[in-house]
This record gives C-alpha cells, structure tokens and sequence, in this order.
C-alpha cells in the first residue's frame, strides 16, 4: 500500500508533494525523471518486502507508480506464463500490460490505483478498482497534467491554489460527501472507480476514460440452498486470499455480523489466534459496542485489542482527521477510526481485515424495507411499469424528512436545492445513462439490483472507502475488504432477489454465520459506528461551532442564514446533527484553504 505522484512537467514542488504522501508509504521514497516528466512514489512494504520491489518500477522502458494489492498475483504468473524478475505483484502489472494493453484489468483481484508510462510510445495508462477502494486525482489543463494518490499533493504542484468547487458542494449538501468526478477543487478530479484513462499527446489532446468492469446482473441463482454454499464458499476464498503478503494481518472487529464473521473466518482458515481490535467510548455508552465485539472474540479466541477512547482523545484527535481526510466528508466516524487506526499502527501491525461491502451486497441497511414496501404499494395501486428510478426518486422524496432543512440551507440558484433535482441531474444519467450497468433489460427494473448497486456507487464507493483509505493511510494501515472480492460481489447481484430479501435483513450473510459466530451477534439490531460527536464538539466548541459556520457563509453567501441558526438548534437537542457537523467541517476546511 503506497502514495503515487507524477507530472509531465518539472517542478521544484515536486519533492514537497511527494513528501505528503509519506504516511501512506514510510518504508521507502523515491522519485525518478525522464525527459519532461517525473514520477514518485512512497511504499508501505507488504508484499515482498526487498529493495527489488521498491518503485518507481522500471522494466523495459516502462514506468510503473502502483497503489494497491493485487491478491491473485501469484496465480496470474502461474495462469498467464509471466516471466517476473521480482517476486513482488507490482511487477506483474507491467507483465500484464506488455502482453495485453489495457485489457487485464478484469483479470485482476485486487485494490489499486496505478499508473504506467511507456516510454517508446509516450503513453500514460491509469486505472483504478472496480468499487473504488484506492483513490487516484489527477488535473489536466492547459496540456499540463498531474496524478496522485492526494489531492493536496495535486494543489502543490500548481502555481496557484483553484477556486471552490460549487457542484462539489452541493453534492455534499445532499449525500454529506462528493461523488463522481468532482473533487472540492475546480479543474481537480477523481478518476472514478471501475474505469481506465490514457493519455498520449502525440495522437490526442484529451484524455480517453473507458469503464472496464459492468456488475453482471443475470438471475442465474434461483435456489436458496445453493446460494447459501456458493456464497460460503466464495467468502473463504475472499478472506484467505486477503491473508496474501509478508507482514501479519490483523482483524478489525465492531462487534457486528459483518466484522464479526469476517473474523471467525479468519481464525478458522489461519488455525491461530489472530489480533482483533474495536473501538468504544467511556461516556454515552449508548455508542459502544466494546462488550459485543467482546463477546466474538471469546468466542473466536482472539488476542484482543479494545480502544476505549474519550471527549479528550476525541477533540485532540479532530483537527488531524479534518486534515486526513483533505477536503469536507461528512461522517463524523472518520475520528474514532482515526484513533483506532493510530493505536493499530503503533502495535506495529500493517494491514487488517474489514467489513466493509456487506451492507450493500446483503441489503443490511433498514432503508431497503422501507423502499421495497414503498415500490410493492405504488405498483399495486397503480399497476405503472415505469422504470424504477422514477419511484425511488418519489420515495426518496417523500420519506427523507431530514433532507428538508438541508436542501433549504442552499440559497443561491447554482447550487441544487432539493434532493430530488441532484438525484434525476447528476444520479440518475450518470448511474443509468452513462454508465450502463445492467447487462439485460429485466434486471435494470429489479429495485433490489438498484437499491444495491446504488449504495455500492454512492455511499460505499464515495463515502466509506474514501474515509477508511484516508484515515488508515494516515497511519500507515492497510485496510482490506473481504466482501468487496468481486467474485462474491457478481454472485450476489446474480442471485434471484426474493432469495436476497428473505424475512430480515441480511438474510443469506446469517443463514452462514451460524455457524461461526454466536447468535447474540447475529441476531442483534443493527447499529452503525455511531460516535458522541455531537455531545462533545457542543461541550468543547459551544456556540463558537455556530459563529464559524455563519463567519464562512458572511464570506461566500452560499447558504441560507436562517436555516443555519435553526439547524444548530435543533443540534443541541441531538436533531439534524449530522446536518450541522456537515456544514462545521465544510465551515473549517473553507476557511483553512481560503480565509487563512
């Protein structure tokens, strides 16, 4: 797991930009030029862990900057008859590409962000994951062109810092974070998950960006007890194939299904005692889940690590998450990870296992009930086949009360300002019309498919991979996500949806998890990694949180001030808080970047 940078320029910032990729790789840097151009990276050593392996890569006249891990690496040597001097898995992208261009990517199991220079052809090739688990910015403008691991690192390298992003923002104001394209910097962008660019200015003066991976969608499982097997099955072979490496892994452990499972089959594949680590508070216990994740670890005998962490820890640690995360996301639970991820990382392990994907792929969110109840009652009444989007959008619309004060905070006409216009604007052609997912027409009606797909692309892809890739990578952690293995990620989508649903949540994940893990875990409600930030940003801040917010807006006049003040009231009384931590994180990174 590393940091990558490069130009096609030569700047007297580039050492300093590469230097702020240092904890996402504190084991080796280095930097590289060739002609006009010149590449960086920093390594956080997992996979053969020799000097042989360090990068910039370079073999037969190509370059190669790689963030990631491939899993199946060694099986491509063996599968592809790859002739490697390296025993690294870097190496075997270079491999890959001089025997078939751009396209292996499918071929690859793995997390990466990457770019690969040939020399002889003057031609950059970058891709990135199918789900977005590794980020990759790059800006292009005025035949100037810049990619990194780090948006800061991007902002370095230009002569001056670009203006606020305005349809960054009003993305923001509806999901609490920027999806897509948009970074919160105009003309600096993400190269979206699932999707490659090539850029050779001998030929062109664009960039070329082709999506590489579609979900196949085919309801080809239509028996229970075989979905069961298979998806058993294929999590095995996710989690054992993320054991894959030369440092020991580690499992973090929340105390639910997810996590919870993700361990026991590690234990069981391992036949060890692993490290676990959780994270809970010694106040508002209501928060905590210290004594469940306790209890799999009993049960799976782990060597466990708990974090009990307070109002203290908490604020010292707020403005280092605030940075970590290098423009404004709104999941408060960024801070807890961050202490979580420091304490792991001064145990001086590199790399742990995550639950993160199985909400998505086993519909374990409540909304999906809500939805497919709302969908069932207005075809019933109405018996209208129109395409899906257009009833979740009215559902979404009708049902999202909170989103009501939100939207109205946005005053001025160029920012969005209902849920339902960014949603048909930006969600809808891009998910639908752009990027045509499903491969057959019955599959684009299924709302299971859509619900799923759609917080894969949105909530898991923007939100959760972005906060847990910036938090660890902060702390030089490699975080690694068993449910997102793309094999167990296709079977699900290609299992009949009435299968899916069952009669709870999350139902074919606890039909397996019965056997691993007690009933207690199983059977729990639901809880997310849930944090007092409301409770003790008011203590420590106070009104100051309101004066901040109300200071940037005197500056921008981006928002409405009376919806403002009403919204921090209503925090007070623990309502809309995470509406009002949205706008002090935007309030304080506007600030930082642009009044200070």
């Amino acid at each position: 797991m590393c940091g990558i940078i490069g130009s096609n320029f030569i700047s007297s910032n580039f050492s300093s930009s590469l230097e702020m990729l240092n904890n996402r790789g504190p084991d080796f840097q280095k930097s590289i030029k060739f002609e006009d151009k010149e590449f960086g990276h920093t390594r956080l050593a997992i996979i053969d862990l020799d000097e042989e392996a360090n990068q910039p890569m370079v073999f037969d006249d190509i370059i190669l900057v790689f963030n990631g891990e491939i899993y199946n690496y060694k099986q491509l040597i063996i599968d592809e008859e790859l002739e490697c001097k390296t025993q690294s898995d870097s190496e075997v992208l270079i491999r890959l590409y001089q025997k078939y261009g751009f396209d292996f990517l499918n071929k690859l199991n793995g997390m990466f962000a990457f770019c690969i220079y040939d020399m002889k052809k003057d031609l950059y090739f970058f891709a990135r994951d199918r789900y977005g688990k590794k980020p990759l910015f790059y800006y292009f403008l005025d035949k100037k062109l810049i990619f990194s691991s780090s948006i800061k690192s991007v902002v370095n390298l230009l002569d001056k810092k670009p203006n606020l992003n305005k349809v960054a923002l009003s993305k923001y104001m509806q999901y609490f974070v920027s999806f897509g394209e948009d970074t919160f910097f105009q003309n600096v962008f993400k190269l979206e998950a699932a999707t490659y660019m090539v850029y050779e200015p001998k030929k062109s003066k664009e960039l070329i960006r082709k999506r590489f991976y579609k979900i196949n969608t085919y309801k080809a499982v239509k028996d229970e007890h075989q979905a069961i097997g298979d998806i058993e099955e294929l999590l095995f072979n996710a989690v054992e194939s993320r054991l894959v490496g030369d440092v020991e892994v580690a499992s973090l452990l929340s105390g639910g299904i997810d996590s919870s499972l993700i361990s026991a089959l590690y234990t069981k594949i391992s036949g060890k005692k692993i490290n676990t680590f959780s994270v809970g508070y010694n106040e508002y216990k209501n928060y905590c889940e210290l004594d469940y994740a306790k209890i799999t670890a009993d049960h799976i005998g782990s060597y466990h690590n708990p974090v009990e962490i307070s109002k203290k820890d908490f604020i010292d640690n707020f403005e280092d998450t605030m940075n970590a995360l290098e423009e404004p996301h709104g999941d408060s639970a960024a801070v807890p990870l961050n202490i979580l991820t420091k304490q792991i990382h001064q145990s001086g392990i590199k790399t742990v296992l995550s639950g993160e994907g199985s909400d998505e792929i086993f519909l374990g969110y409540d909304n999906y009930a809500k939805f497919l109840k709302y969908y069932s009652f207005e075809k019933t009444l109405s018996g209208d086949q129109n395409d899906f989007l257009n009833d979740i959008i009215s559902a979404l619309q009708n049902n999202t009360k909170e989103s009501e004060y939100l939207r109205r905070i946005v005053k001025k006409q160029n920012l969005y300002n209902s849920f339902g216009e960014i949603y048909t604007d930006i969600q809808k052609k891009r998910l639908f019309n752009k990027v045509p997912t499903f491969k057959n027409e019955k599959a684009k009606k299924d709302p299971v498919d859509w619900m799923s797909y759609i917080d894969l692309k949105i909530w898991l892809g923007e939100s959760l991979l972005s906060k847990v890739d910036r938090i660890s990578m902060r702390n030089s952690l490699e975080v690694r996500t068993p449910f997102l293995d793309f094999n167990l990620v296709n079977y699900l989508f290609s299992v009949d949806s009435k299968i899916k649903v069952g009669n709870t949540n999350k139902y074919l994940l606890k039909q397996i998890a019965q056997k691993y893990i007690p009933d207690t875990i199983i059977n729990r409600t639901k809880k997310g990694f849930n944090s007092p930030f409301n409770e003790w940003l008011n203590q420590e801040y106070g009104k100051s949180i309101l004066e901040t917010i109300l200071f940037v807006n005197k500056e921008t006049g981006l928002f409405n001030e009376e919806y403002i003040k009403h919204i921090y009231e209503l925090s007070l009384k623990r309502k809309f808080k995470q509406h009002l931590y949205s706008l002090y994180v935007f309030s304080l990174w506007y600030k930082k970047e642009f009044l200070s």
